[in-house]
């Protein structure tokens, strides 16, 4: 993780004279100064990059210049300029993890932008006079205190895995990825600097299958390679699905020591040894299964001191310990997932596509998704054209839709702050609002997850070259021929073996989670009955005692919200 504490020199912010040195606190959090101006004192971790732009301007993390993807480090060039909004031009010019820190000329005003991808956390609290990557860091150096903000806890069971810019901290604020904070003597506000609803636009969306194909390759393949050569040695989270091996497909040609990881369960489901042993076979490496038995599985555990929302379940928890264990024992400075590669890629289950084919291309166009889509989901074309033209003619649905269940009755009508996101434009196609409403989604992949605090966690789809050539490829593309993810699939058809390339079906650890659930049904029972949800009025234990008293059904997937539950829990009791 990148670990840095920002403070600023306000006069009306007292949480500054906590730091007028590193003090015993930040000593032994291994920070020293970076950064003392007349605004500004930073702090930062030895192996944080820190690139300074001018004597009051920092970029801290890892940058890429566009043109070359090579990376920025040291001090930065004369392209990347401080004068002006040096945040348009990071994003028009520059990709990847940072935070661009830049203080004006006139030294009125702080500037913190934070890049699309949201690689480098940044939390903030303007009553403390602070920001941070890390609120531990400003807890341990006693200018914050944690206290849990109840009502943003009644959202978040309504709305599960939803970024807001709020935290479940009382005075503590996170800058949302693609979004810069502006501080001076009158206050603070926020702007957005990257949209995604500007590459969706007509006049930027691919029209040729050829051209999207080659756009999407070279924005993997030149993001992953450039990460992987960053890193130099890395452990590969190989699933076996078509997202990872995307991945691995783009590390081919990078100079890093690379190995590969892949977890088993003792139950069916998730067993995807085979699909990640062909990927690692091609990188010439060998692949690391580990075993998820069920021994070392728990609700109740310590979360990552950086949480600042419940955002890790038991699975993510009993996974990512045998992955630490792994890269332990392998030296390696960072782990590679093909995470987000499902929303990045319009891994849609609607007939969305069909209907933005209408739209934007006409009859003959969309009667052609309409075939894709009968393909792809296995369905006659009647059905298919049926559920496009109710897709056409229907009015846009909300992004979010509560999920009341087990919940007090009193909760049902909390509205928590939309994700800016979540504001199409008029006019924005069925496809587009679907895709772009689940890519705000992924921006809660890296919570919580704690080898993230030891190594540095590397998603390379949801970097901001990758999103932004997969948005310009209009929703229906990515049906062509009726499958899924399409033209990725297309894009690395040379680089994937044919088992992969052609699957349909994907891993899950569906039966493990169910099993787990099986066996601990009565611990997670009194768990919930007797914990500070419940002693706080939010959850429904009637409706709780009833679904504990009967075993689950086939098919019945209601568990899963019990362990969203049981997350939020667990977190509580850990701040209390």
């Amino acid at each position: 993780m990148y670990r840095y504490i920002l403070f600023l020199k306000r006069p009306d912010v007292d949480g500054h004279a906590a730091s007028l040195g590193p003090g015993d606190a930040l000593q032994q959090e291994g920070l020293c100064p970076v950064v003392t101006s007349d605004n500004i004192d930073l702090y930062a971790s030895p192996d944080t990059p820190v690139i300074r732009l001018s004597p009051g301007s920092v970029l801290i993390g890892h940058v890429f210049s566009r043109s070359s993807n090579t990376p920025i480090e040291g001090s930065a060039p004369p392209s990347i300029s401080t004068d002006g909004k040096p945040a348009r031009d990071l994003i028009e010019n520059f990709w990847g993890e940072y935070l661009l820190i830049h203080v004006s000329d006139d030294k009125e005003t702080t500037v913190v932008m934070r890049d699309p991808s949201g690689g480098v956390d940044c939390l903030y609290s303007m009553s403390g006079g602070f920001i941070t990557s890390d609120v531990s860091i400003a807890v341990r150096a006693h200018i914050f205190s944690r206290t849990i903000d109840w009502d943003f806890i009644r959202g978040a069971l309504l709305y599960p895995h939803l970024k807001t810019g709020h935290t479940a901290l009382l005075g503590l604020h996170e800058l949302l990825p693609g979004y810069q904070l502006s501080i001076n003597g009158k206050g603070s506000c926020l702007e957005q600097t990257w949209n995604p609803w500007d590459f969706v636009a007509a006049t930027r969306r691919h029209r040729h299958r050829h051209e999207a194909q080659a756009d999407v390759r070279h924005a993997i393949a030149t993001t992953v390679k450039s990460w992987a050569e960053a890193d130099a040695t890395l452990l590969l989270e190989l699933s076996g699905g078509l997202d990872s091996s995307i991945v691995a497909a783009g590390l081919q040609d990078a100079q890093a020591r690379i190995a590969c990881c892949n977890l088993t369960t003792p139950v069916p489901g998730a067993d995807e040894r085979q699909y990640a042993r062909q990927m690692a076979d091609l990188l010439q490496t060998e692949l690391h299964v580990q075993a998820l038995g069920f021994e070392s599985a728990c609700f109740d555990f310590p979360p990552p001191a950086h949480a600042v929302t419940p955002s890790t379940w038991f699975l993510q928890h009993a996974s990512n310990a045998l992955k630490e264990k792994i890269g332990s024992r392998l030296g390696v400075n960072s782990f590679f997932s093909g995470g987000g590669g499902d929303t990045v890629f319009c891994y849609t289950r609607t007939a969305a596509p069909a209907a933005d084919a209408f739209h934007e291309c006409g009859m003959i166009a969309g009667l052609r998704a309409i075939r894709d889509l009968a393909e792809l989901h296995q369905c006659t074309v009647w059905k298919a054209g049926r559920l496009t033209f109710r897709k056409l003619f229907s009015p846009p649905k909300s992004p979010r839709k509560p999920n009341q269940s087990f919940l007090a009755k009193k909760s049902a009508g909390f509205v928590p702050n939309p994700h800016p996101w979540f504001m199409a434009p008029d006019g924005a196609l069925p496809g587009d609002r679907e895709r772009i409403f689940d890519l705000a989604g992924t921006q809660v992949f890296k919570d919580g997850l704690e080898r993230g605090v030891r190594w540095q966690l590397r998603m390379p789809l949801l970097s901001q070259p990758v999103m932004e050539a997969c948005l310009k490829v209009p929703s229906w593309m990515w049906i062509a021929g009726g499958r899924n993810r399409a033209v990725a699939r297309d894009a690395f058809a040379d680089r994937l073996p044919a088992a992969i390339l052609h699957r349909r079906s994907k891993g899950t650890f569906m039966n493990y989670s169910g099993a787990f659930y099986r066996r601990n049904r009565h611990c997670l029972r009194e768990y919930l009955l007797t914990g500070q949800l419940e002693a706080h009025g939010l959850l429904d234990a009637d409706a709780l005692r009833q679904h504990f008293d009967h075993a689950p059904a086939p098919r019945d997937n209601a568990f899963m919200r019990i362990f969203d539950l049981c997350a939020a829990e667990n977190w509580i009791r850990h701040q209390v």
